[in-house]
């Protein structure tokens, strides 16, 4: 029966499982460049079982990063750091994903425990970090108190269009086996996605099909840039929930559109778009964004992956053996606890005397069970 510790395949990369760490940004980079916090911060979520680790967002420009500390893949210059980061998740035995992303509106931000506010006086003189000017669609400010972006021209569509395809060649050359395109929660390709951030009324906007030629023509750039063999997936936020925006409907499309230009998965998330409140119509529980991906994977007959609340093994176990996803990924869960595959392993009869731990580990944690059964102790 398929389930969680199943192996999966995506074009010719196999997964040990199917079980994904999300991309969680650290704010920790200077000028985009990775550093052993990265790497440790990574290396952990492998060591720990995950079948794929994904990199934290990682911006094609530098004016396309959300805060002065994002990673970055813009330059050459970025590629050697990362290399050694995908070489450990490669000898742990974890397939080494990057998230390429560009922050758009959302750009020029202050870091989460800073105010999540555009960046202000005193980043600059207690940080050194100055203000960018940020890029959109649409002159449509993200939040209130947020700057008006300035309308991207044709010409700043198609440059960042050839970053995606540029940042996809160097990933290749640090490494990484799997892309997945930040497509969602309000960033800038979903900002061209959503009728709520993108009024425009030229080719790139107007009806849904335009709307979603930026991302379609983000994913042909980077397959032209990418191995054959090695999957590309989007991460889409699969509804706005709000009035006037995406729905599930039009995101079922848009998985179309992409597989057709070469796309393998979709990684089902929601929501972003509309300001930093929660929208009424979002009801948060246990796997509540599951059912995107159960629709998508059916309706646009492509792999998914189901995100957000997921924390217990039986339920994420259900989710692929029932066929509602491919694959689950976890982020601020397996950040509390970088061993969850193998305690989930563990809970689900997978594993039996931490068989499946490295060896370092595995051998003196199996020792300690089977003395502490001995004594009876627990």
């Amino acid at each position: 029966m398929t389930g969680l510790f199943t192996p999966f395949s995506l074009r010719k990369v196999t997964f040990r499982n199917r079980i994904a760490v999300s991309p969680m940004s650290q704010y920790r980079s200077r000028d985009g460049f990775a550093n052993d916090w990265h790497k440790v911060h990574l290396g952990r979520f492998a060591m720990g079982g995950a079948g794929l680790v994904y990199a934290e967002a990682t911006a094609v420009e530098a004016d396309g990063r959300r805060t002065a500390g994002d990673l970055g893949i813009w330059d050459d210059a970025h590629i050697a750091n990362l290399r050694s980061i995908t070489a450990f998740l490669s000898h742990e035995g974890a397939v080494p994903g990057i998230q390429l992303g560009h922050a758009g509106r959302k750009a020029s931000e202050r870091r989460p425990w800073h105010g999540e506010t555009p960046i202000d006086e005193e980043d600059v003189t207690t940080r050194n970090e100055r203000p960018w000017i940020s890029i959109a669609p649409s002159p449509i400010p993200y939040a209130d108190g947020w700057p008006v972006p300035r309308q991207m021209s044709g010409q700043d569509i198609e440059r960042v269009i050839s970053a995606f395809g540029d940042a996809a060649r160097r990933s290749r050359e640090a490494g990484f086996q799997i892309i997945e395109v930040y497509a969602a929660h309000g960033f800038l390709v979903h900002q061209f996605l959503s009728p709520i951030s993108n009024r425009r009324t030229d080719r790139w906007g107007g009806n849904a099909q335009n709307r979603r030629r930026f991302a379609v023509e983000i994913a042909q750039a980077i397959r032209a840039n990418w191995p054959e063999d090695y999957p590309l997936a989007f991460r889409l936020s699969a509804t706005d929930w709000l009035d006037g925006g995406i729905e599930i409907e039009d995101t079922i499309e848009t998985a179309r559109a992409l597989k057709q230009a070469g796309v393998d998965m979709i990684d089902c998330s929601s929501g972003g778009v509309g300001g930093k409140e929660r929208p009424r119509r979002m009801t948060l529980e246990q796997g509540f964004q599951s059912p995107f991906a159960k629709r998508i994977r059916r309706e646009a007959d492509i792999a998914t992956m189901a995100v957000g609340f997921l924390w217990d093994p039986n339920f994420c176990n259900d989710l692929v053996a029932h066929e509602k996803a491919d694959m689950i990924a976890l982020a601020r869960e397996i950040l509390d606890d970088p061993n969850w595959p193998l305690h989930a392993a563990a809970k689900l009869g997978v594993d039996k005397d931490h068989a499946m731990w490295p060896t370092e580990a595995g051998w003196w944690l199996m020792k300690r069970q089977r003395l502490v059964e001995k004594l009876g102790l627990r």
